[in-house]
């Protein structure tokens, strides 16, 4: 995972918000050349990329997360099943809010459409950043209650 930062942060930034979508390759490149990981994630069934809600998604126009753990699933041979989780409320920006507020902000607003999915499955959680762990928390709860077996996050950047 790299560091939230410098140029890594520019990047991301661009690639999210200033229809930089190409950048997704660069991205996947990154940790797909990293043959450890590589080797770890193909012991693991499915990547699941954190879902938008459909209002952010058509104002985007895509996903960065879905773009990246698109490349990485083809490559690797893993499973991408998308629909099966969604963001049911439209939230704040994490990055707007404070420690207390980020956590409130993601209760409850992921949901399993299919468990049966998920049942016995060893689980990737694929996201951009990872700061305080709040989004990929929830995720996982969701997953977990659907009976995913284990559950790991992956994430580009640490801030």
């Amino acid at each position: 995972m790299l560091k939230y930062e410098g140029i890594v942060r520019d990047a991301i930034i661009k690639y999210k918000f200033d229809e930089k979508a190409y950048l997704y390759k660069t991205f996947a490149k990154i940790i797909l050349n990293d043959k450890k990981i590589c080797r770890f994630l193909k012991t693991y069934d499915i990547i699941m990329p954190v879902p938008m809600h459909k209002r952010k998604m058509d104002l985007r126009g895509y996903n960065q997360t879905e773009l990246i753990a698109r490349e990485i699933a083809n490559i690797l041979n893993l499973k991408m099943p998308i629909g099966a989780l969604i963001k049911i409320k439209d939230t704040t920006m994490q990055s707007t809010l404070n420690l207390a507020e980020r956590k409130e902000n993601v209760k409850g607003v992921y949901k399993a459409t299919d468990g049966k999915i998920f049942e016995g499955k060893n689980v990737i959680i694929f996201d951009d950043i990872f700061t305080t762990g709040n989004t990929a928390l929830e995720v996982a709860k969701v997953i977990k209650k659907a009976g995913a077996k284990n559950i790991i996050v992956l994430a580009i950047a640490k801030d």
